[in-house]
């Protein structure tokens, strides 16, 4: 059952010098570690935990809690220490902290199932937390969500992406806790203790803010309380506070950022912290099975083969027809919906779309936040943008959400636009994440087909869409199983096979006409699945057709389909060619520039023939 602790106020510092002193006995242990950082927060989570959050200790993902997030993921040891106070961690896992074998890591990750979110990366937290407050408030729900951040971290321009969608939304059922402890790691933070500037810039994105006193219950009190009151305000605590609080030694003193004490250091400290023990009862916990999709009853496509259809414009259409049989589906966007055609969905579920702006960081850390909450996010943007928030997009792997990004304008296929626009990066960057799949439809029919296998991965997942309209050339009940790919044509004299994805396959189909006019057969595949890839299949194409391959992509040549597939294929003894965006793009139509970076049908041609004398 979701309630607050109640311990009693008189108590509560009681429990934050446990706090601290099992935060310095952790990180002692571990010879690694934030105790000074620790030490400044131990009251402020000593209330929330103890006096303030409601919540389930015996279900950490029960969706009836209130919810907290440590921006300040390096002060992970006093989270851990909360949990032990709790009786829902025991003493002695908290002490494997930092251990390889241990779920008790260096920062926050969700391997313990009391952490929604992959923290310590700064500046995220608070967009995370935007993310289940603004899921809580769609259910009606009086629950609240907590986030903590460090001083430090707001410099980074994402807390203010957060702060501003917060007060946009209104939600009420935020609470910001900073902890202002002046020092930053190598010196003092941009605003030192100077909590009152820090207050006026939350107010200035619309915030409710209280500036108190970070080791004063009584104000901590009061403070949480007017917070916890009903409103259309976000709120934010400035706690004025000092790193190594307790300890005379270590207080506000600079150069203990990520210092671990001594054996001698650490007896010392907690000597001067006057704690008094107490063993908390042990609570079995329970948790929650994480949400699982398989996607039953959504209408197929329905094309006409030759119809022309751009791959973002059959997005937007498979996520209309996924919200009517997905019930968790949310839809994220950055001012782009009416290019990505996520305009469609929106129209058609506007409580369950939510507007992003331009600030594409916030996006995906809103994301993960709502994902945290059972729910399954597509996010969408120029490509091109998204990878602004490579940061963000590296911590959903590390949290291993349930999270969608779609990145169309692909390619300098998009035309005039220009470099600024082009999506060229991205392959390399989401090819990285840890257990994603990626994915590349060439038409409108494995567009909407890979739409569901994004639906039903558990965990990252990318869509590579673009803006050219291309013909559909797929049958609608057509299958795309992961790891596999499509033969698009092919013969028995076969000296080559071509590889493309996107408007590439198109190219290389145009190109195998040319050749074989020329008396050149060549193989045609779509690589439609770029992780997981299709080795096997590929490998038996290439084995058929002379032990080589020519790749051909509207990419950067780093990270791309030709790395993806000489890493795969040349261990094996085929001969991997490739043609990919090699120079930097400029502004023209679209076939003009796929000319210009040599990854046109001519182009293809003078490769194949090259490669095949």
């Amino acid at each position: 059952m979701a309630e607050s602790r109640n311990v009693p106020l008189d108590e509560i510092k009681a429990v934050a010098n446990r706090l601290r002193k099992l935060s310095i006995e952790m990180t002692t242990a571990s010879g690694s570690g934030h105790p000074t950082s620790c030490m400044s927060a131990a009251d402020l989570v000593a209330m929330l935990f103890f006096r303030v959050m409601r919540y389930d200790p015996a279900n950490p993902n029960s969706l009836e809690s209130d919810k907290f997030v440590l921006s300040k993921g390096h002060a992970a040891p006093v989270l851990f220490a909360a949990l032990v106070e709790a009786g829902t961690l025991s003493r002695e896992e908290a002490m494997t902290l930092r251990q390889i074998d241990s779920r008790i890591e260096g920062h926050p990750t969700p391997r313990l199932p009391w952490v929604d979110v992959a923290t310590g990366s700064l500046g995220q937290g608070l967009s995370a937390g935007a993310g289940m407050a603004l899921a809580m408030k769609k259910k009606r729900s009086g629950r609240r969500c907590f986030v903590m951040l460090g001083d430090g971290e707001v410099a980074e321009g994402a807390v203010w992406e957060a702060a501003a969608f917060a007060s946009h939304y209104r939600l009420g059922n935020l609470v910001a806790i900073v902890d202002v402890n002046r020092l930053g790691q190598s010196e003092a933070a941009m605003l030192g203790h100077d909590v009152a500037t820090h207050a006026k810039r939350f107010r200035s994105f619309g915030w409710k803010t209280i500036v108190v006193d970070g080791h004063n219950i009584d104000e901590l009190e009061a403070a949480f309380e007017k917070a916890c009151k009903r409103g259309r305000k976000p709120t934010a605590i400035v706690a004025k506070t000092f790193k190594g609080e307790g300890v005379s030694f270590l207080k506000d003193v600079e150069g203990h950022h990520g210092k671990p004490l001594g054996a001698e250091e650490a007896e010392k400290a907690i000597a001067e912290l006057n704690v008094v023990d107490k063993t908390p009862p042990q609570i079995e916990t329970t948790t929650n099975p994480p949400l699982r999709v398989k996607v039953k009853g959504m209408d197929p496509p329905a094309y006409e083969k030759g119809e022309k259809v751009a791959t973002r414009q059959a997005y937007g259409t498979a996520l209309a027809k996924l919200g009517k049989v997905c019930k968790p589906l949310v839809v994220l966007d950055g001012d782009v919906k009416n290019s990505t055609f996520a305009l469609t969905f929106a129209k058609e579920f506007p409580n369950q779309f939510v507007e992003c702006y331009i600030a594409e960081q916030n996006m995906v850390g809103v994301a993960m936040g709502m994902a945290s909450e059972a729910r399954l996010p597509f996010v969408s943007s120029f490509g091109a943008f998204l990878v602004r928030a490579a940061d963000q997009i590296r911590m959903a792997g590390v949290t291993q959400c349930n999270l969608t990004l779609c990145g169309s304008h692909a390619g300098c296929s998009i035309g005039e636009d220009g470099p600024s626009q082009m999506a060229l990066e991205e392959l390399g960057l989401t090819r990285s994440v840890p257990g994603a799949i990626v994915l590349y439809p060439s038409d409108a029919v494995a567009t909407e087909k890979l739409v569901v296998a994004a639906a039903e991965h558990e965990g990252f997942a990318f869509i590579r869409t673009g803006r050219p309209k291309t013909p559909v050339i797929y049958d609608n009940s057509e299958e795309f199983p992961l790891g596999e790919l499509k033969v698009v044509r092919q013969s028995d004299a076969d000296v080559l096979t071509i590889a493309g994805a996107g408007v590439t396959l198109f190219e290389a189909l145009a190109a195998a006409d040319t050749l074989a006019q020329e008396g050149i057969a060549v193989r045609v595949v779509d690589l439609y699945s770029v992780q997981p890839f299709p080795k096997s299949a590929l490998a038996a194409q290439a084995r058929a057709t002379g032990d080589r391959v020519l790749v051909v992509e509207d990419h950067y040549p780093a990270g791309g389909l030709g790395e993806a597939a000489a890493a795969a294929l040349s261990p094996e003894g085929i001969a991997v060619h490739s043609l990919a965006v090699s120079q930097l793009p400029r502004s023209g139509k679209s076939a003009e520039l796929m000319a210009y970076c040599g990854i046109d049908a001519p182009a293809i041609c003078d490769k194949a023939k090259a490669i095949c004398p």
